[in-house]
């Protein structure tokens, strides 16, 4: 492996994807915090990885197929969480709206990511690159907002419930703003999932046909 800058943020996303998974099981506000903290650090180091590896010319064909495993692994790391507490947990952490994350948004996600890789895969065989279209990183970029609006949730659940936050003005105004961008941006992941799927399936129909024998793109995109 070539150990470019770009790589090792890759590499560091992968290796925190189980401590962000692991950490908001722990009771307590702050890894719940830690968790948030380090879900950011993530999600930003995914966006300089790519800026970084193309404008110090460091591209290379491992960090092209380790960056979407990187944005799987962290999706998958911290739907698991995500899904429980707000299922088993509801009373305490229940979304607003949604009340809990629902099994069928949860495998919807995880599906399309699932189905992606394995399209991906089957138009590379047939001389095809898929390229990352704009409603799939609009979709990526939602995801995120949702999944740290929401672990960020829990840790404001926890710190307002032991600070007595909920009961001052201001609290109860973050409170429902906090809950509606969690309720709105979930909705809209949803929506984006089904919706980037579509075009992608849309755009590459030709595959199903007469598939092209050069490769037609390049991206390391979602």
């Amino acid at each position: 492996m070539r150990w470019t800058l770009p790589n090792i943020l890759t590499v560091s996303r992968i290796a925190l994807a189980p401590v962000i998974a692991l950490l908001p099981f722990i009771e307590g506000a702050w890894p719940k915090v830690v968790a948030f903290t380090v879900f950011i650090v993530a999600a930003v180091s995914d966006i300089f990885d790519g800026l970084l590896a193309r404008r110090w010319k460091q591209v290379s064909t491992l960090g092209m197929e380790l960056d979407p495993l990187a944005d799987k692994l962290l999706l998958f790391a911290t739907l698991i969480p995500i899904y429980w507490i707000t299922t088993y947990r509801m009373r305490e952490y229940g979304i607003p709206w949604w009340g809990s994350m629902p099994p069928w948004a949860a495998w919807l996600i995880v599906g399309r990511e699932a189905f992606m890789t394995g399209f991906r895969a089957w138009a590379k065989r047939r001389g095809v690159i898929i390229a990352a279209a704009g409603p799939g990183k609009l979709k990526t970029t939602v995801q995120s907002i949702f999944i740290g609006a929401t672990i960020g949730w829990f840790a404001w659940k926890d710190l307002a419930a032991h600070y007595g936050w909920r009961k001052q003005l201001l609290g109860g105004y973050w409170e429902t703003f906090h809950g509606g961008l969690v309720s709105v941006t979930l909705g809209a992941a949803v929506f984006l999932t089904v919706y980037s799927l579509g075009v992608y399936l849309y755009r590459y129909r030709s595959l199903f046909q007469n598939p092209p024998a050069e490769p037609t793109s390049r991206t390391d995109g979602h």
